[in-house]
């Protein structure tokens, strides 16, 4: 099982590193394929004043520094196509966020990186368009034919995080995991399909609904899991209201393994 966990954003270096101290017996459980996400930049805040991360730069020395210590694969947003490159150089897997999933310069260049393509769906898209986007980074990467079998050997995924429906909340159709996984391997983001968007300056969110959304989606079937945790959500810079707690991040997964193996899923 996949599992891509970490804090929204790269905060302060002692919080970060505290973090990803805390996640080493996750990285360990020789079930998991462990990846640790955060983002040097969160370019899609809702407000002007709202905490974005280091940066471009300061975010990979960050990223560096946590892969040398702790010998993880990470995982990071890129918004624009000149950050797929740089990126790329650091990065395991670059991360596409939802909005912009449909941005072909921005697929290409991170099509040409040796990284994994991790494509966020779009809130205002049907899981059948999302052939497409995996199409562009295929093609770039010499691929004609889109189908789970080329994208999972040329290291393109999807991820699920639900559709806006009715007053700004996210609605997950677990039937999106089914027919996305035609095209590649599919990443259920547990986390953000909590999110309330926009309730006035910030996104909102309900974390207690994260685990109910995650163990339905592993009684579906899919290939990974995104989590955001935090040390202390309460305190995060960014999503705190969707955030595990880093504790109750290892219950969650436990269970999921637990749906897992009753259903015979791999």
């Amino acid at each position: 099982m996949k599992i891509l966990t970490g804090p929204c954003v790269l905060e302060d270096r002692d919080t970060v590193m505290r973090i990803a101290e805390k996640l080493i017996p996750l990285s360990e459980d020789k079930r998991v394929e462990f990846y640790f996400k955060a983002s040097f930049d969160k370019a899609n805040r809702t407000s002007l004043d709202s905490y974005r991360g280091p940066g471009l730069q300061e975010g990979l020395k960050l990223f560096q520094e946590i892969k040398e210590q702790f010998g993880y694969k990470l995982v990071t947003d890129i918004h624009e196509s000149c950050q797929a490159k740089p990126a790329g150089e650091v990065l395991d897997i670059l991360q596409i966020p939802a909005f912009l999933c449909r941005q072909t310069d921005l697929l290409v260049e991170a099509a040409k990186t040796n990284c994994t393509i991790n494509i966020k769906k779009g809130q205002f898209l049907a899981a059948g368009s999302m052939k497409h986007p995996v199409d562009k980074v295929l093609r770039t990467r010499g691929i004609e034919e889109v189908n789970y079998k080329n994208s999972n050997e040329n290291g393109v995924w999807l991820c699920e995080r639900g559709n806006v429906f009715g007053y700004g909340a996210l609605v997950v159709d677990m039937k999106n995991l089914i027919a996305m996984r035609e095209y590649a391997p599919v990443i259920f983001d547990a986390t953000h399909s909590a999110q309330v968007p926009s309730t006035g300056g910030t996104t909102g969110g309900n974390s207690a609904i994260v685990p109910t959304l995650a163990k339905a989606a592993a009684a579906v079937g899919v290939d990974g899991f995104f989590f955001e945790t935090h040390t202390n959500p309460s305190v995060a810079l960014s999503d705190g209201p969707n955030m595990v707690q880093v504790d109750e991040l290892y219950n969650v997964i436990n269970d999921l393994f637990a749906i897992q193996n009753a259903l015979n899923y791999k």
